[in-house]
């Protein structure tokens, strides 16, 4: 889950009223109607927002939060609740920096929007970057970077992200893309964070500089955002920093992993604190100026904010659709309001949100160290609930929830490998299986015995793998990384020439051949 994937995605603009797909927008949309809240609306629903956290925070475990929230050009709440890590004592502030993941990606859009004005979101991709190719070499040269940025490319959802977890880095990831199957250009929607990821490299390469420089001389200095960054060793090296967390079995959670995001940095790879990004909400409210001074032009920064790409179709007669604008979940209420939003989640702990009505000057952002568990988007939920309508429309929890599960459960195997066949069909001797195995996307397998028994190794620095055997010449392995699905099956046909790996085969990829 190194982001939020179409299924969360697609559910939770849902859940707020419209649907989920793509196609560019040749007119921009109807100006937004006179606003409808007031202060006393939104000191209603800032005043719950201490008992909303603290409840959410107790129903699920999630160990730290930080929100923020911004109204008419004022932060009228920035807070942070719980600790940075379970077992230590330091609490979470306002500054305490925590991963992003896909919040990223509107912030992402800000700085293109900076960098390139209106015109540049129309120029194709290729020029500047010359090893980012896909499998149609038209659309290799016809994508632009608002094509990637709103992921109406036809690569697959979340193509690439498993490369990154078997620890390739960008440059392999962007050139090794063309493998993938494409959907119909401009006519499909699929979450691709190596997409994105490619055109905001383009828009660096164009400006002669890294990426993570271009985000901070055109946004994060500017804007006086001393503590966000779109490097990792940045957050890693600050003390006031939130681990993340996962939930343990026993309903405990604990900080295991640490997850680098460089690889998908404009994607995934922002950090920021509460603080810093109330001036960046602000800044967005007030159409790219920042205490009377112009960070982002206007026209760029609402260019980000128009539908791009269909997420899906109206699912009920009084259904409305949802978009994907320029980094952006894009939808309209009944009463026409715009609303912006956009989730992000690390499998591995990190869960935030950013949910704005541009029209009413009212955005709020949500961050929390631990695994989706709902709270992120349930805060945010719950609060626009309350200022729209005095009141919660809903329990908000279980249903997002239940969106997260449904998205972890869809990637696991069919086969439960804690209960083999009865009368198992034995596996051949081991040298039958073992030697190296090749892969134009994956690159090299290589199967060896250890330990007593058989490895699989994957990956540019190999990660060793244990093999179980399960029947025949089928054995698993448990999956690691931001994508695990749990156990995971590896088929060697009967003649020994390949083996299969089944999550790695999800689009038609997961086979190796024999060297």
């Amino acid at each position: 889950m190194a982001t939020v994937r179409w299924l969360v995605t697609a559910g939770l603009v849902a859940l707020l009223g419209a649907a989920p797909g793509p196609s560019p927008t040749p007119d921009p949309p109807p100006p937004q109607p006179p606003p409808v809240l007031d202060q006393a609306d939104v000191d209603r629903a800032v005043g719950r927002l201490d008992a909303t956290v603290a409840e959410l925070m107790k129903r699920t475990g999630v160990p730290g939060v930080s929100v923020a929230v911004v109204y008419e050009d004022k932060v009228v709440h920035l807070k942070g609740y719980g600790v940075r890590e379970v077992g230590k004592a330091a609490r979470i502030d306002a500054d305490t920096v925590f991963q992003l993941a896909s919040v990223s990606k509107p912030i992402a859009s800000t700085v293109v929007a900076g960098a390139v004005g209106v015109e540049g979101w129309q120029k194709p991709v290729s020029p500047e970057l010359p090893e980012f190719r896909l499998k149609d070499p038209w659309v290799s040269s016809h994508a632009t970077v608002a094509d990637l940025f709103s992921h109406r490319s036809g690569l697959p959802d979340h193509a690439g992200d498993l490369l990154e977890d078997l620890g390739y880095d960008q440059e392999y990831i962007l050139s090794h893309l063309r493998y993938e199957p494409l959907a119909p250009f401009r006519a499909s929607y699929a979450y691709t964070n190596f997409g994105l990821t490619a055109a905001a490299e383009a828009v660096a390469a164009e400006k002669n500089v890294a990426w993570e420089k271009l985000a901070e001389d055109t946004l994060y200095k500017p804007a006086g955002m001393n503590d966000t960054s779109s490097r990792f060793e940045d957050f890693a090296a600050n003390p006031d920093r939130a681990r993340g967390h996962v939930e343990m079995p026993d309903g405990t959670w604990e900080p295991r992993y640490v997850r680098d995001p460089d690889a998908q940095s404009p994607a995934g790879g922002v950090s920021s604190s509460a603080r810093d990004m109330a001036v960046w909400l602000r800044l967005q409210l007030a159409n790219g100026e920042l205490d009377g001074r112009r960070i982002i032009a206007e026209d760029a920064l609402t260019l980000t904010h128009h539908p791009e790409a269909v997420l899906s179709p109206p699912r009920a007669p009084a259904g409305r659709t949802g978009f994907y604008g320029l980094g952006w979940n894009v939808s309209y209420d009944d009463e026409g309001r715009l609303r912006l939003s956009h989730t992000g989640a690390f499998a591995l702990g990190a869960h935030t949100n950013v949910t704005m009505l541009p029209g009413e000057e009212l955005g709020i952002v949500v961050l929390t160290n631990g695994a989706p568990a709902g709270v992120a988007d349930a805060v945010a939920l719950d609060f626009f609930d309350v200022a729209q309508t005095g009141e919660p429309s809903r329990d908000w929890l279980p249903l997002v929830d239940a969106l997260y599960q449904q998205e972890e459960d869809a990637g696991k195997s069919a086969t439960d490998f804690a209960k083999p066949p009865a009368d198992p069909a034995p596996a051949k001797a081991a040298g039958a299986y073992t030697g190296t195995y090749a892969n134009d996307y994956y690159g090299r397998l290589t199967v060896a015995e250890e330990g007593g028994g058989l490895v699989v190794r994957l990956g540019p620095e190999p990660q060793t793998y244990k093999l179980t055997h399960y029947d025949g010449n089928t054995f698993s392995f448990p999956t690691r990384g931001e994508n695990a699905v749990g156990p995971t099956a590896v088929t060697f046909s009967p003649d020994g020439k390949t083996v299969r790996v089944e999550y790695l085969d999800q689009e038609g990829l997961g086979t190796f051949t024999r060297d």
